[in-house]
């Protein structure tokens, strides 16, 4: 990803490290300050979608970047965990389905009630409708939540937890980053799971 970034970067702008000093006239010098621009490869849009330097389509383009990396988080350690831990009882009793019953990774899919998908549809909608509520539009993904999304007072977390401005910006860049890299290795570990029949590929 960084090269492919330096050789976009550097066919535009004469520059591999983003220095877009000499080149006010564009439009991607306005994304440059954002967060989640990172050395050395600066503002990476190698397609050039936000060339039109459109402010509305960027922020949800960047909401759409943090959900997906933060669902992506949470798939790539829902495929680790059942390696290791799985439920006791039962997934579905009314099928007789226990949790130790499931196999791990994509396999899992066809081992789920159509019951059980239509809820899982019906609390996600819930939440991204209900729950889900933005704070500010020029903050994408800020839904006054507080660190891991817990809200207020529970666990101690606390929405003020995280006004210092310096923490927050230091903490965003890492949710960033670390959210697409979980779109990577989810991707990683759907393409081995289908082609080994695991996740963790064939040693």
């Amino acid at each position: 990803m960084a090269i492919i970034g330096m050789f976009f970067q550097d066919g535009l702008t004469g520059s591999a490290w983003g220095d877009w000093a000499n080149y006010t006239d564009s439009p991607l010098r306005a994304f440059e300050g954002e967060l989640g621009v990172q050395a050395p490869v600066g503002y990476f849009d190698p397609l050039g979608l936000s060339k039109d330097g459109d402010v509305e389509t960027f922020r949800r383009r960047r909401e759409s970047e943090l959900k997906n990396g933060r669902v992506a988080m949470f798939a790539t350690i829902g495929y680790m965990v059942p390696e290791y831990f799985k439920f006791p009882g039962y997934l579905a009793p009314s099928a007789s389905l226990k949790f130790a019953d499931v196999p791990n990774g994509i396999q899992a899919i066809t081992k789920v009630p159509a019951e059980g998908w239509l809820q899982w549809v019906a609390l996600c909608g819930c939440y991204e409708l209900c729950v889900n509520q933005p704070v500010d539009a020029a903050d994408p993904g800020n839904y006054g939540k507080g660190k891991l999304g817990y809200g207020n007072m529970v666990l101690g977390i606390t929405a003020e937890s995280i006004s210092d401005p310096e923490a927050r910006k230091r903490g965003l860049n890492s949710e960033l980053a670390n959210g697409r890299l979980a779109m990577m290795a989810i991707m990683g570990l759907w393409v081995q799971d289908g082609l080994f029949g695991t996740p963790y590929g064939l040693y």
